[in-house]
């Protein structure tokens, strides 16, 4: 049911750009806009027919919508509709991301395998607490450091990375902080949050991304 709402939610955006408003599926209610640096637009929103914590986050960037995640209670990435092919998490996974254990222990281990189109991808790594606490337009938020490896299926590595992000215990959700531009440790991507917008607020599930842009590209890769 999800593909086909997703497929024509999709179809329903290039007129919600030109209103400058996001449309929010049916049966479904909007709770939090993120408006973030390198171009980066988050929007999310709860279904009644989720689980309790369930949570579908849309990216979007000057060029469109990248992706829209679906996660539970714990920030697991269930599944992922993305320009780039869909994606789905096989369970139960030998080592689920848990946001209960990062937040109570400072640190959680993760390995899931994600099945993808004619393929499968297993993902290992870490998040952990620096210990820095910040506010960023009001909003209490922890930094957290990563590592993680995405392996093919033969244990090839396809892909590694670190930096640091942003946790938010109000909302059980992660946010995109500063990371090294693919492998060039010298050149850092700021994909820090700005502002965060409620329902009756301005800019409030806007369609298109406000900080930094019109720029050579978005910074925003995936």
């Amino acid at each position: 049911m999800y593909k086909h709402l997703i497929a024509a939610f999709f179809g329903l955006l290039p007129l919600a750009a030109q209103a400058q408003s996001f449309p929010v599926p049916d049966g479904c209610e909007g709770v939090l806009t993120v408006q973030q640096r390198g171009c980066l637009l988050v929007n999310v929103w709860q279904c009644a027919a989720d689980p309790e914590g369930d949570k579908w986050i849309a990216l979007i960037t000057e060029n469109g919508p990248y992706s829209v995640q679906h996660v539970d209670r714990e920030f697991q990435w269930l599944e992922s509709f993305k320009v780039t092919g869909n994606e789905n998490l096989i369970v139960p996974a030998p080592d689920p991301s848990s946001m209960t254990e990062l937040l109570e222990n400072g640190i959680d281990t993760f390995e899931f395998v994600i099945q993808k189109e004619g393929r499968t991808e297993r993902n290992v790594g870490f998040d952990a607490l620096t210990g820095l606490e910040i506010e960023i337009d009001g909003e209490p938020l922890f930094q957290t450091e990563f590592e993680g490896r995405t392996l093919a299926e033969d244990g090839t590595e396809i892909d590694g990375g670190i930096g640091n992000q942003f946790v938010s215990a109000k909302h059980r959700m992660f946010f995109f902080g500063v990371s090294p531009a693919g492998d060039d440790a010298d050149q850092m991507v700021d994909l820090s949050p700005v502002e965060f917008v409620y329902p009756g607020e301005a800019g409030f599930f806007a369609a298109t991304p406000k900080f930094e842009c019109g720029v050579i590209e978005s910074s925003f890769g995936g």
